[in-house]
C-alpha cells in the first residue's frame, strides 16, 4: 500500500477538496456568533458591560486552544479521522443550547463546546491537508484550508445578521447550526480518510532535525517558531476584540442588523478570499515580510476605526483589516510546518495553535476591561498599538530563512 501513497495537491485533489468542505462548515459553526451576540447579550438577557458580553469569548479560546494542544499531542496516536469526528459531536448540542438558553451561563457553555469543536475539527483538518501535499503546496494548502473556514464565517456572520434583522435576534438565526454541525458530521464519518500513511512516507524523505522539546521550543527558544507564534497570538487577540467590540460600537453608532452584519462579514470573507492568493505567496516569496506586513497592515487598519465611522469608511477598514489577517494566516501555519520534523508537526502546530487561540480570550478580557474603564475607543487604539509591536518582533527576531 505504501507505493500507492503519493504527497501532492493534485495526487489526492478528492480527499483535500472533501476536507475544503468540512471545513467550511466548521468555520460556519463561529459565524453564527459573529454579527448577533452582543445584541443577544443585551436583549436576551439584559447585559451591558463590555467584560461580561466577552465571555463568550474567552470561554471559546481557552477551550479552543486547550483542544488545539491536545488535538497537536493526540493526532499521531489517536488518529486524524477520529479527533475531527470527536470534534463534530461536540458541535451538535450547540445550537439548541443557545435557542433555549435561559441564563448568560449557558451561552458561555456553548461556547466552552464551540471552543472543542474548533479546537479538535479546525486542526485535524489543517493537519491532514498538510499531511496530503507535502512540502512543495503547502502554503497554498493552508491558504485554501482557510480560504473555506473564514470564507464561511463571513458567509454565516452575514446571513445570521440578515435573519436577525427579519425574524427575531432567537432563535431563528440558531437554525444554520444544526444544519451545519449535522452536514459536517456526516461528511467526516462518511467521506474523509485518516491520513497518518502520508505522514509516514514523508517522514522515509525527510532530512529534518527533531526539537528537543516541542512545546518549549515552539514557544519561546526556537526563533522562527516563537517569533510565529507571538504573532498567532496577538492576530487572535485583536480578532477577539473585534469580535465582540465592533459589534457594540456599530451599535452605539447606530447601525441596525443588516448594517453589522454586512461590516462584520467583509473582514473574514477578504481574510477567507485572500488567502487563495496568499497562501500560495508563501510557497514562492519570504514568509517573514508576508507576516511583517500583514501584521502591520492589521494594526493600522484598527487604529484607524475610532476615526472613521462613516459606513463606507468601515467597510474599507474591515476589508484592509482582512487583507493584513489574509497575509498572515496561511503564512503561519506554512511556517511551522516548514520548520519542524513531519513526526513532530502535528505536535508543533498543536502548541503554536495553543497559544494562537489563547489570544481570543487575552483580547477579549483585556479590551473588555479598558472598554469599560475608559470606553470602546481607547480599547481598539490599545489593541491596534499591541499589532504594530508584534510585527516588529518579526521585523527583529525572526530569520530571514527558515532552517528545519
Amino acid at each position: 500500500m505504501s507505493e500507492k501513497i503519493r504527497l501532492g495537491l493534485k495526487e489526492n485533489w478528492l480527499q483535500f477538496t472533501i476536507l475544503v468542505i468540512v471545513n467550511a462548515f466548521v468555520g460556519g459553526m463561529v459565524g453564527l456568533e459573529r454579527t448577533i451576540f452582543p445584541k443577544f447579550a443585551e436583549l436576551e438577557f439584559g447585559i451591558a458591560s463590555k467584560t461580561a458580553v466577552l465571555s463568550f469569548i474567552v470561554a471559546f479560546g481557552v477551550t479552543k486552544a486547550v483542544s488545539n494542544y491536545f488535538a497537536g499531542r493526540l493526532a499521531n496516536n489517536f488518529g486524524r479521522k477520529n479527533l475531527l469526528t470527536i470534534g463534530w459531536l461536540f458541535a451538535i448540542p450547540i445550537p439548541f443550547i443557545l435557542m433555549n438558553a435561559s441564563s448568560w451561563n449557558w451561552v458561555v457553555f456553548a461556547n466552552v463546546l464551540l471552543g472543542i469543536n474548533q479546537g479538535l475539527a479546525w486542526s485535524s483538518t489543517v493537519v491532514m491537508k498538510i499531511d496530503l501535499v507535502g512540502e512543495k503546496d503547502r502554503g497554498f494548502a493552508m491558504g485554501i484550508n482557510e480560504f473555506a473556514g473564514y470564507l464561511s464565517v463571513g458567509i454565516v456572520a452575514y446571513f445570521s445578521g440578515v435573519i436577525a434583522q427579519n425574524y427575531g435576534i432567537s432563535p431563528y438565526p440558531f437554525y444554520l447550526g444544526i444544519g451545519i454541525s449535522t452536514l459536517g458530521l456526516l461528511l467526516s464519518i462518511l467521506f474523509v480518510k485518516d491520513t497518518r500513511a502520508f505522514v509516514n512516507k514523508e517522514q522515509g524523505d525527510s532530512t529534518s532535525g527533531q526539537l528537543n522539546n516541542v512545546f518549549t521550543e515552539t514557544t519561546l527558544k526556537d526563533k522562527t517558531l516563537s517569533s510565529v507564534t507571538q504573532a498567532g497570538l496577538v492576530n487572535n487577540l485583536n480578532d477577539g476584540m473585534i469580535w465582540g467590540l465592533l459589534p457594540i460600537l456599530l451599535v452605539s453608532l447606530n447601525y441596525n442588523s443588516k448594517e453589522i452584519g454586512i461590516i462584520a462579514a467583509i473582514y473574514p470573507a477578504v481574510w477567507g478570499i485572500g488567502q487563495l492568493f496568499t497562501g500560495k505567496m508563501a510557497d514562492i516569496y519570504s514568509k517573514k515580510k508576508m507576516l511583517f506586513f500583514g501584521m502591520l497592515l492589521q494594526g493600522v487598519a484598527i487604529l484607524l476605526i475610532p476615526y472613521l465611522t462613516g459606513y463606507f469608511e468601515l467597510i474599507v477598514i474591515a476589508a484592509i483589516l482582512g487583507l493584513g489577517t489574509a497575509l498572515v494566516y496561511p503564512t503561519f501555519l506554512s511556517a511551522i510546518a516548514e520548520a519542524t520534523n513531519p513526526t513532530q508537526r502535528a505536535e508543533s502546530i498543536g502548541v503554536f495553535r495553543l497559544w494562537r487561540d489563547l489570544g481570543y480570550a487575552i483580547g477579549a478580557i483585556l479590551s473588555g476591561i479598558i472598554a469599560d474603564l475608559f470606553g470602546i475607543e481607547y480599547a481598539i487604539l490599545s489593541i491596534g498599538l499591541i499589532t504594530i509591536l508584534s510585527s516588529m518582533v518579526i521585523r527583529f527576531r525572526m530569520p530571514s530563512e527558515i532552517h528545519p
